[in-house]
C-alpha cells in the first residue's frame, strides 16, 4: 500500500542520514589531517604519503552531498503521499482522520499537515532537508573545508527527526478501519492566517539550522576567522525575516481570531517564537562586530548556539504538554526525545567550545564606550537580557511546580513590568547606534550627529502631554521619534552627500544609495519598521478603550467617539460551520456621520459545536481600530451581548511588520560592490557621517 510505501521511504532516509552523518564528519577530518601533512611534506620527496587520506577524505565528503539529496528526495515523496492521503480523505491514515475531514475546504486539508504532531514533524523535516540540499549546491565548491562538517551537522539534525517519525510519531499509522469521515481539524487553525503563518515560522525556525552547522563546522575545522560570519550572514537574516514574518501574522492572527482585543498575550507558546528571534537579532549585530573588528568571537557561536538550542527548546515546549497553551499540541511521547536531544547538543557544544578556546582569541579590542561596537556589545546584552527575562516568566510555572508543588503562573502583566524598561533601552540604543562611529566618536561629532534627532524628540514632548499626563507612552513616544529622526537624519545626508557628487535628482540620489547600500540601508528600513511596531504597542497598551454592553435590535452605544448601532443578527450555513453574523452600523459620535459597517461573527463547526470560534468585527484607519466581539446573543437575535474596543495606531503594527520584511529583502539582495573606505575602519566619524561620501 502506498502508506506503507511512505513510511518505508523515512526508514531509508533515516539509514541514510546515519552514514550520511559519519560520512560528513569523518571525511572532514581526514580532509583536514590530509591538508596538514600534505603542508607539512610539501616541497619533500614523498608527498604521495597524503594520497589516500585526502582521497578518502574527498570520496566521504562526496558521499555527505549525495546523502543530503538522497534524504531530500524520499522525505519529499513521504510528505506528497501524505498531502496526498489528506487531499483524498485517506480516513484509514489515524492523522489524516485526527485532522481532517470531507467537508474541509480544500487549502485547509492542504495546511492539516501542520495542524497536527506527526504531519508537523514531517513537514519540519522536509523544510529542513530542503535548507540542507540549497546550502550543499550553494557552498559544494565554494566551502570545500566547511562543508563536510556542515552536512554532517545537518544530517545529524535530520536523523533526530527521522527518528522522532519513525519511532514515536509515524504520521502514516492505520487504524485498521476505513472510516466515513474524520475528526475534523481544531477549529482555531480554520483560519486564512493559519494556512501562512506556521509555514512563515517553521521557514524561520528550520532556517536557522544552517548557521548553527556552519559555527559547528567552524569549530571542528579550527577555521574560526572572519570568513564564517560572512558566509552565514545571508543565511541568518532569511531565516530571521522568515520568523519575523511568523510573529507578526501570528499577531495578527491572534488579533483577529482569538477574540480578546489584543495581539499579543505572553503565551508560551508565543514566548517559544520569541526566543531564538531576541538570539538571533543579537547575533546578526553581533557578526558585524567579527567581521569590522575581529572580536567577540566566542559570543558569537555561542550566540548561534543559543538560537538553535532555543528553537529544539520551544519545539519541545508546543509538544512536550508540559506548559499548557492554546497553541500547543496534544500530550505525546515526543518529549523525552527532546530532553536527550537537548542534552546532547548543549553538552557536545560546550565540550567543543572548550577545546577551541585557544582558536577564538580576539584580533581587537573595543576602545571606547562611544563607538558602534560599544553600542552593539550593549545592545547585544540587552538582547540577552530579555531573552532571560522571557525564558524565565515562561518556565516560571514549571519550575514553581517542582519545588513547591504549586503551578504559579506569570501574567502579561509580570512580562510587560519587567521586560518593558529592557525594550525601552533597546530602542534608545537603535537610535544612538547608527550615530556612533567606529572605534570611538570625538565630542564634535556626537555634537553634528545628534542634535536633529534630539531636537526632534525634545520638541515632541509638550504635544505629547496632551495625550496623556502617563509618565510611560510618553517617554515611549519620545525614543520612538528619537530614533526615527536618526534613520531620517542618515537617508538624509547620504542622500544629499550623493546628489552633491553625482548631480542626480534627490529621488535618484536616495535609490543609487540604498542600491549601493543596501546591507546599511536595508537595516536602517527594518529599524524604522521595528520602530512603527513599538508606536503602535504603546498605542495599544496605554489608549485603548473598551466597553461590555447589551443590545437590543435598534439600541446603540458610545465609546471614544464612536456610536455603534446593532441593526440585526444574520445566520449562514457554510460548508462544515454556521456563521452566525451581527450587523453593526459605525457612525461619528459628534455629527452623526455614518462611517461603514462591522460584522462581528461566531462560527458553530459541526464537529465541535463546543467550540465556537469569534471572528471579530473591524474598522481599521491610520489612528485607530474599531474592534467589536461578538459574545452571544438570545433567541433570534433580539438582543446581543458585545465587547468593543478602540485601539489606536494598530494599524502601524502591521505596516511595521511589512517594512521589517522589505528591509530584509533589500539587505539580502545582491548589490553593486562599491569601494571601501578607508575612512569607515579609522575615522572617528559615524559610518552614517562618511555613507554620502562612500555610496557616491
Amino acid at each position: 500500500m502506498i502508506f506503507d510505501f511512505a513510511y518505508l521511504t523515512l526508514v531509508l532516509a533515516l539509514i541514510l542520514c546515519a552514514f550520511g552523518m559519519a560520512a560528513g564528519f569523518w571525511g572532514g577530518r581526514l580532509d583536514s589531517s590530509g591538508a596538514a601533512q600534505g603542508a607539512a611534506t610539501s616541497g619533500q620527496s614523498k608527498p604521495s604519503e597524503t594520497g589516500p587520506v585526502s582521497a578518502w577524505g574527498h570520496r566521504l565528503a562526496a558521499a555527505s552531498f549525495r546523502t543530503i539529496y538522497a534524504v531530500c528526495g524520499l522525505v519529499g515523496i513521504s510528505a506528497v503521499i501524505l498531502w496526498y492521503g489528506l487531499l483524498t480523505d485517506q480516513f484509514q491514515i489515524a492523522y489524516i482522520w485526527n485532522s481532517s475531514e470531507r467537508t474541509l475546504p480544500t487549502f485547509y486539508k492542504f495546511a492539516a499537515i501542520w495542524g497536527g504532531q506527526a504531519g508537523s514533524l514531517l513537514f519540519w523535516t522536509l523544510l529542513l532537508s530542503l535548507f540542507s540540499t540549497a546550502a550543499a549546491l550553494t557552498f559544494r565548491t565554494s566551502q570545500r573545508t566547511l562543508m563536510p562538517y556542515v552536512n554532517g551537522t545537518l544530517l545529524a539534525i535530520l536523523l533526530f527527526f527521522l527518528v522522532l517519525l519513525v519511532f514515536s510519531a509515524n504520521p502514516f499509522e492505520q487504524i485498521g478501519v476505513v472510516p466515513g469521515d474524520g475528526r475534523g481539524l481544531n477549529p482555531l487553525l480554520q483560519n486564512y492566517w493559519m494556512v501562512i503563518h506556521p509555514v512563515m515560522l517553521y521557514l524561520g525556525w528550520v532556517g536557522l539550522s544552517v548557521p548553527f552547522a556552519f559555527a559547528v563546522a567552524a569549530l571542528l575545522s579550527r577555521r574560526l576567522d572572519r570568513r564564517w560570519v560572512r558566509t552565514v550572514r545571508r543565511w541568518t537574516l532569511i531565516p530571521w525575516m522568515f520568523l519575523s514574518a511568523g510573529i507578526i501574522m501570528g499577531s495578527q492572527w491572534a488579533y483577529m481570531e482569538l477574540g480578546w482585543g489584543g495581539y499579543w498575550a505572553w503565551d508560551p507558546v508565543e514566548n517559544a517564537s520569541f526566543l531564538p528571534w531576541l538570539t538571533a537579532t543579537a547575533f546578526l549585530h553581533s557578526i558585524i562586530i567579527q567581521e569590522q573588528r575581529g572580536i567577540l568571537k566566542v559570543w558569537n557561536v555561542t550566540l548561534i548556539w543559543l538560537t538553535f538550542t532555543l528553537v529544539i527548546l520551544g519545539t519541545f515546549t508546543t509538544r512536550s504538554g508540559i506548559l499548557s497553551s492554546v497553541h500547543s499540541f496534544a500530550q505525546s511521547p515526543v518529549g523525552p526525545y527532546f530532553l536527550v536531544f537537548l542534552a546532547v547538543i548543549t553538552v557536545g557544544f560546550l565540550l567543543l567550545l572548550f577545546q577551541r578556546l585557544p582558536f577564538l582569541q580576539g584580533e581587537n579590542v573595543i576602545d571606547s564606550i562611544s563607538s558602534r561596537e560599544g553600542a552593539f556589545l550593549a545592545n547585544n546584552w540587552l538582547f540577552a537580557g530579555i531573552a532571560f527575562v522571557v525564558l524565565w516568566g515562561t518556565f516560571y510555572p514549571m519550575f514553581s511546580e517542582i519545588l513547591t508543588g504549586e503551578r504559579i503562573s506569570v501574567a502579561a502583566p509580570w512580562f510587560n513590568r519587567v521586560a518593558g524598561p529592557l525594550f525601552l533601552l533597546l530602542f534608545v540604543l537603535m537610535g544612538v547606534g547608527p550615530l556612533l562611529g567606529w572605534r570611538r566618536t570625538g565630542a564634535k561629532a556626537l555634537r553634528r550627529q545628534f542634535t536633529w534627532p534630539l531636537a526632534a524628540a525634545l520638541i515632541s514632548v509638550p504635544f505629547l502631554l496632551f495625550t496623556s499626563r502617563n509618565v510611560f507612552p510618553i517617554v515611549g513616544f519620545t525614543v520612538c521619534i528619537f530614533v526615527a529622526a536618526a534613520i531620517i537624519q542618515e537617508f538624509a545626508r547620504g542622500a544629499i552627500a550623493r546628489r552633491r557628487s553625482r548631480g542626480e535628482q534627490l529621488p535618484a540620489a536616495l535609490w543609487g544609495l540604498i542600491r549601493r547600500n543596501g546591507r546599511r540601508y536595508g537595516g536602517y528600513v527594518i529599524h524604522f519598521g521595528i520602530v512603527l511596531i513599538g508606536v503602535a504597542i504603546i498605542g495599544n497598551e496605554f489608549y485603548q478603550s473598551t466597553t461590555h454592553v447589551t443590545l437590543t435590535r435598534g439600541d446603540s452605544v458610545e465609546l471614544a467617539g464612536y456610536t455603534l448601532k446593532y441593526v440585526a443578527l444574520e445566520s449562514e450555513q457554510r460548508s462544515n460551520h454556521t456563521e452566525i453574523r451581527a450587523n453593526l452600523n459605525v457612525s461619528d459620535a459628534s455629527s452623526g456621520r455614518p462611517l461603514g459597517k462591522i460584522f462581528p461573527r461566531r462560527n458553530i463547526y459541526e464537529k465541535t459545536p463546543d467550540q465556537p470560534t469569534s471572528e471579530v468585527g473591524l474598522r481599521m484607519t491610520p489612528a485607530e481600530d474599531v474592534y467589536v466581539i461578538l459574545n452571544g446573543w438570545e433567541g433570534d437575535g433580539s438582543s446581543a451581548t458585545f465587547t468593543v474596543y478602540i485601539n489606536p495606531l494598530t494599524m502601524w503594527m502591521w505596516v511595521g511588520g511589512l517594512l521589517v520584511v522589505f528591509g530584509t529583502l533589500v539587505s539580502v539582495w545582491p548589490h553593486p560592490l562599491s569601494a571601501p573606505s578607508s575612512r569607515e575602519l579609522t575615522s572617528p566619524l559615524p559610518e552614517g557621517a562618511a555613507a554620502g561620501q562612500a555610496a557616491a
